[in-house]
């Protein structure tokens, strides 16, 4: 069944046994204490629908959005495998953000080039997160479905077939759809699998975590509103984790496809990359730092704390959030113990508060940057 908060999934959903969870004694007996601080961080059953469940995606039209930025070593491979696809309703709507490779000339020279919009010609740089919201508001409002596309990646035959039929046997108004990824290195060569999430998506997740990686989201035409009537992103934010934390906010439905659909590739030149395993995860944070983490979290909380189209459940989460940029570190602990804010895995739930409520620089206790607003 499609994984989501709400919607049909949610009440097919059975208690959870020793043998989903695979633990027993204190492990098991945490967990369920965990689950009881925070019902959404339950583990939930992945399971994937048979075919002959699921409704046909047939007369869907789908709006596929191309962000490229020197993209020309691996541009090729990508392209060939939309051509591929078996849903066949759709076209690219193109944005290059000033490439000065063979990026252009590629998309130019394809033999499906007459099913490519460019968009923004000649306009100055906008980054990857503006690109992506470029094309978002450009997209037609008739389009029934929206994907982002990475430049480096390759799409499994199936990838937009499925996405659709799983958006269109959603109940929510506002959908989006999101997977497992096969991460490769830069000759397609398999490196692993992305992290599966164990606890439901949902906003409390998307405040602290980004589950939705770029490459995989499908969005269905409401989403899409949903993002663009919603303040827009802050500067250095990321569209995927825009998306999540805007429609899971307004209290739409995150489907999470357990089957991966996209080779999702590791290179030296990723604007974002993917962690395979906890430790991975852990080490790649401790570089990155807490600072930037903080930033964004504040961010993400100030420009959303009054947006008027949360539902009910998530603008009185975003309440005990108040002041969250300028709060001591004490304080944050609390707003996200008060908020029941977490991350997928039991022991980054737990790492968390630590990570976030202990002072920044050896003894700033106040977190606050000038472009927030303090």
């Amino acid at each position: 069944m499609p994984v989501g908060r709400g919607g049909r999934g949610a009440a097919e959903r059975s208690p959870a046994t020793k043998s989903e969870h695979g633990c027993e004694g204190k492990a098991c007996a945490g967990r369920k204490l965990w689950s009881k601080l925070l019902p959404e961080s339950r583990i939930i059953p992945m399971t994937v629908p048979p075919s002959n469940e699921m409704p046909n995606s047939a007369g869907a039209s789908v709006a596929i959005l191309l962000a490229t930025f020197n993209g020309a070593a691996f541009l090729r491979e990508q392209l060939e495998s939309i051509e591929r696809q078996t849903h066949r309703d759709w076209r690219i709507f193109w944005h290059d953000d000033g490439s000065a490779d063979d990026t252009c000339a590629i998309i130019e020279a394809w033999g499906l080039r007459d099913r490519v919009t460019r968009v923004g010609v000649g306009a100055q740089r906008l980054g990857v997160l503006g690109s992506f919201m470029d094309l978002l508001r450009f997209v037609p409002a008739e389009c029934d479905y929206i994907a982002f596309c990475d430049q480096d990646d390759v799409w499994q035959p199936e990838k937009l077939a499925r996405a659709c039929d799983w958006l269109r046997g959603c109940v929510a108004e506002s959908a989006l759809y999101c997977g497992r990824q096969t991460l490769v290195d830069s000759e397609l060569k398999q490196i692993g699998l992305s992290a599966m999430p164990h606890r439901m998506p949902g906003f409390r997740n998307a405040l602290v975590q980004n589950i939705a990686v770029g490459c995989t989201i499908v969005l269905n035409a409401q989403a899409r509103r949903e993002i663009l009537q919603a303040p827009p992103p802050p500067e250095g934010s990321f569209h995927d984790w825009w998306s999540y934390l805007v429609v899971s906010g307004v209290g739409g439905m995150v489907l999470f496809d357990p089957q991966p659909e996209v080779l999702y590739r590791q290179h030296a030149r990723n604007a974002v990359g993917a962690a395979a395993g906890l430790v991975t995860r852990g080490l790649r944070a401790w570089r990155r730092g807490r600072a930037e983490f903080l930033w964004h979290l504040a961010d993400h909380i100030v420009l959303l704390a009054n947006y008027r189209g949360l539902s009910a459940e998530n603008a009185a989460t975003m309440s005990k959030l108040t002041g969250f940029a300028t709060a001591s570190a004490l304080l944050r602990w609390m707003m996200l113990w008060r908020a029941g804010l977490y991350r997928q895995s039991l022991a980054e739930s737990i790492a968390l508060y630590p990570w976030t409520a202990a002072p920044l620089h050896g003894g700033g206790a106040r977190l606050a940057r000038p472009e927030i607003g303090g």
